[in-house]
């Protein structure tokens, strides 16, 4: 019986090492790489993976320069991810931001053309929403994990029990963030259609002060969700 030579054994130590660095890494790093996959996520994942499988694959590669450069890259991407939490700009640099492509039943050609889609691909991506028709739909934002999200037209939108023996009404505004992270977004104010001076008298109907105000957002008929600092639910 031939005695696995040394590089058996250092390859399947290698392999565990890796495997047991990548998985602590990803646990620091969280789970937005599953649940909000955007292009810079889905880039960071490969590449750590691949990094992942060069320390443990190839014996060529110094086993603790791979492992500095994946615990770098990790570092790198935890950094990013901390930047965009602190800011909106670094936010909308990394991933984007939503984009409305039709809004009360118009479709934006010149917003299509800067995502670089066309009609087909719109239609599929309504398709996958079980919408068969632009007729249907009366807004539809493309969001930067590349998914869209659609608003029915009222008669089309699917009835509830909170539906029933109720008019038809035509929603008032899109719903969409005036407040995130407690900055107000300026550019959802102008796309909203509402001002500045508006969103304060909102909240102070509600006896709430700007500085207090974690995150706003429009609802359909006009008013406002509001979320205060320091309101988390205990566990």
């Amino acid at each position: 019986m031939q005695v696995p030579d040394i590089d058996f054994f250092e390859m399947i130590l290698r392999a565990t090492a890796s495997f047991i660095v990548l998985l602590i890494l990803t646990r620091l790093l969280g789970r937005k790489q599953l649940s909000q996959l955007t292009f810079f996520n889905y880039i960071t994942g490969i590449t750590i993976g691949s990094i992942a499988a060069d320390i443990g694959g190839e014996s060529e590669t110094p086993f603790f320069n791979g492992l500095t450069s994946l615990v770098w890259w990790s570092f790198l991407t935890f950094l990013v991810s901390y930047l965009g939490l602190k800011s909106s700009k670094v936010r909308v640099t990394i991933d984007g931001e939503p984009i409305i492509v039709i809004k009360e039943g118009k479709i934006f050609e010149e917003k299509l053309k800067k995502l670089r889609l066309n009609m087909d691909d719109l239609s599929m991506l309504l398709r996958e929403q079980n919408v068969f028709s632009v007729q249907d739909v009366a807004n539809a934002t493309f969001e930067p994990n590349g998914k869209l999200s659609i608003m029915l037209k009222p008669e089309n939108q699917p009835v509830t029990k909170k539906d029933q023996n109720v008019l038809t009404v035509k929603p008032m505004y899109i719903p969409m963030e005036l407040v995130v992270d407690g900055k107000v977004v300026e550019k959802n104010l102008k796309e909203s259609g509402v001002s500045k001076e508006w969103l304060k008298n909102q909240l102070k109907n509600f006896k709430v002060n700007m500085q207090d105000v974690f995150y706003v957002e429009l609802q359909k008929d006009g008013s406002l969700y509001i979320d205060k600092r320091g309101d988390d639910v205990k566990e």
